[in-house]
């Protein structure tokens, strides 16, 4: 059976992960950054964006970078986030998770990020950092 590499990719900046009341709208300066993701639920809307967008007075958890699993990924693919988290959560390290139609991203805190790189090589993936820089153990 051949094993399949991931390749992914690290994101440029820093990201932060908002909480809101579910009743409240989407804040206009969420949209300013090129990575959003806004999940609302009946019990919360949640934000994630460049934190250089967030005032101070939103709940958030900053300092977060953010991993692409380099796509499209087929649906019928399965275990990617599942190998990913894995791996991560092996090495101690939390993640926070965000799905598209096209792929995944998996953030990691900015004090995280090199063990992440470093735990994910090792484990099938190769990591393209965003100066062209390819990350692999193999």
């Amino acid at each position: 059976m051949t094993e399949i590499v991931l390749k992914m990719s690290i994101m440029e900046g820093s990201f932060g992960i908002c909480r809101f009341d579910p009743g409240i709208s989407i804040p206009e300066w969420v949209f300013g950054g090129s990575f959003i993701s806004v999940t609302k639920t009946l019990d919360e809307l949640s934000v994630v964006c460049p934190i250089e967008f967030i005032p101070d007075r939103v709940i958030c958890e900053k300092n977060w970078r953010a991993l692409k699993v380099e796509g499209p990924l087929d649906f019928s693919l399965t275990g990617i986030l599942a190998s990913i988290s894995t791996i991560l959560a092996q090495s101690g390290i939390s993640i926070f998770a965000v799905s598209t139609y096209d792929t995944d991203y998996v953030l990691v805190r900015e004090k995280d990020l090199n063990s992440a790189v470093d735990a994910l090589s090792r484990g099938s993936c190769e990591i393209v950092h965003s100066k062209g820089y390819l990350h692999t153990s193999k």
